[in-house]
């Protein structure tokens, strides 16, 4: 099997070409622990800053079971390249109402659907990066991002 030849990437680059993966890719999949098992599924995040992504979710999904039992999740972003970024990290639940209020006023759909943000129903898990990995297309090569 011919393995393919990547571009070398200079340790400088890796930072900025990870952010505009994370940029490009509106649905990256978030990975949790169903007990043993992995679970997967698309998510739409509704805040990010720098590698710290914000995703609401319901609590009567399932997700919300898994990560309050084992907190550890990945995500996983491909650009239209099939570039990806993987960000491993710790879930919490964000408590903080100006920062609870700045990601409603910004997701029209999270108004539309839940009706004010003080609805029971909804939670926001603010992941915070442990790792983050950069991966050039078919270069099977990961490179850190220094965090």
């Amino acid at each position: 099997m011919n393995q393919p030849i990547s571009e070398p990437i200079r340790p400088d680059e890796v930072p900025s070409l990870a952010a505009d993966v994370v940029t490009s890719d509106r649905f990256p999949v978030l990975a949790t622990i169903d007990e043993k098992t992995p679970r997967v599924r698309p998510v739409s995040p509704v805040k990010t800053e720098g590698f710290t992504v914000w995703v609401a979710n319901l609590k009567s999904y399932h997700k919300t079971q898994e990560i309050a039992a084992n907190p550890n999740v990945e995500l996983c972003y491909v650009n239209q390249n099939h570039d990806q970024v993987r960000i491993t990290g710790v879930a919490t639940t964000e408590e903080r109402a100006e920062v609870i209020q700045e990601i409603w006023n910004a997701n029209p759909l999270l108004r539309h659907y839940l009706g004010s943000p003080d609805n029971q129903m909804l939670i926001i898990y603010r992941i915070e990066p442990t790792q983050v990995r950069y991966m050039k297309e078919w270069a099977l090569e990961y490179h850190e991002v220094t965090l």
